[in-house]
């Protein structure tokens, strides 16, 4: 936490200043100045002195705070300042916050509709990608969306064939002029909180089977790609390096089981780095990121990942040293006879887990059934 300015943090809902209690109240009128959205700040009485945000809000948020230094400042939120609110951002800011929370729109949606807090799932969009959406759809799912475009999201239902969700469209939560609507119809205002119960394909978050992604044959298989991530070991909030990554199943699926992990996908080839970008949008991980160069030349500027992934490009000079310098852990994969030999020489050397998977399916053999071997696939493994 860095020496900033202590604000003091108030929410504030759709049903104004009449909704705020005496102590909120108390604090707004007590303050020297008064920060929040004009709309937030069009709540108050005329004489509370009250300055907007300045926008774009964050190339302008240190100076506009810096102005009032040694003053008593208020900051007015909507509902729950730490819900996709300007408390998680100031925080982030390194700002000291003493916050006065009002009841969240989610909280709203919840006690309109009977929903249950462990039973729905919760995404923003404000700032971020409508793509977010796809991850959490799954029949029967009950989703809350904050900050969507109505006809975004119902044209991303449609595609991914959630069609025929039931969609609720809850304008002006706790306002005067609140209102529940059909979500397929209409055009409702930027109050609104979407609240989705999912009705359409079911699709694992990982395993997903191959021929859901767009790829040219550079692609970890499914039955290749849950033993890796298996031994990847992901845990909420962690990062991952998914270097030569062909189509970017493993950092997809890797990204898809928790909202909180993150992943770099590190593919030389144009056409493949592109790709992975419109898997990575499909399958509802659009913040994975995509480092377009050769390894290991482009990890260098990386931030330090948990775990490492070589799906490709083991043999290049230097890529398997330069990912064990890292500490990570380490999954790699190799087909060839020279790749062989790196992960039989590391494995000497430090241990971990190698194995040989060689993968078989059942297909038409003349009027009969047999096997149809896939390339086998040589796996080291080291935490």
């Amino acid at each position: 936490m860095r020496e900033k300015s202590r604000l003091t943090v108030v929410g504030i809902g759709a049903d104004g200043w009449p909704g705020l209690s005496e102590q909120a109240q108390a604090l707004v009128l007590g303050a020297d100045v008064v920060l929040g959205a004009p709309r937030q700040l069009a709540y108050l009485p005329p004489d509370v002195p009250c300055e907007p945000w300045p926008s774009p809000l964050l190339p302008g948020l240190d100076a506009l705070i810096a102005e009032h230094e040694g003053q008593r400042i208020c900051v007015l939120a909507s509902g729950d300042p730490f819900l996709s609110g300007v408390g998680t951002t100031l925080v982030a800011h390194g700002y000291e916050v003493e916050a006065l929370p009002a009841v969240s729109s989610v909280t709203l949606a919840r006690a309109r509709l009977g929903w249950s807090a462990e039973e729905t799932e919760v995404v923003t969009l404000v700032g971020r990608s409508p793509a977010r959406v796809a991850r959490v759809l799954a029949p029967g799912r009950r989703v809350l969306v904050l900050g969507a475009d109505a006809a975004g999201l119902r044209s991303l239902l449609t595609v991914r064939g959630y069609g025929e969700s039931e969609l609720f469209a809850l304008e002006n939560l706790g306002g005067p002029d609140e209102r529940i609507s059909d979500g397929w119809d209409g055009d409702p205002g930027p109050l609104t909180v979407f609240a989705l119960t999912c009705e359409g394909p079911a699709l694992p978050l990982i395993g997903i089977p191959d021929d859901v992604y767009s790829h040219d044959g550079q692609l970890t298989k499914r039955d290749l790609r849950v033993s890796a991530l298996a031994r990847l070991a992901p845990s909420p909030g962690e990062l991952l390096w998914d270097v030569g990554a062909g189509a970017g199943s493993v950092g997809i699926e890797w990204s898809r089981l928790h909202e909180l992990n993150r992943a770099i996908a590190i593919e030389q080839d144009p056409e493949r780095a592109e790709r992975i970008g419109r898997n990575a949008l499909d399958l509802g991980v659009p913040e994975l990121q995509v480092v377009t160069g050769p390894a290991p030349e482009s990890l260098s500027a990386l931030p330090a990942p948990d775990a490492i992934f070589i799906g490709g490009g083991l043999t290049a000079p230097g890529l398997l040293d330069t990912c064990l310098a890292t500490g990570a852990r380490l999954v790699a994969h190799g087909v060839t006879l020279e790749a062989e030999q790196i992960l039989g020489d590391v494995y000497a050397e430090r241990g971990g887990e190698l194995l040989r998977i060689a993968v078989e399916r059942a297909a038409p053999l003349g009027g009969y059934t047999g096997w149809t071997p896939a390339r086998t696939v040589t796996q080291w493994s080291s935490r």
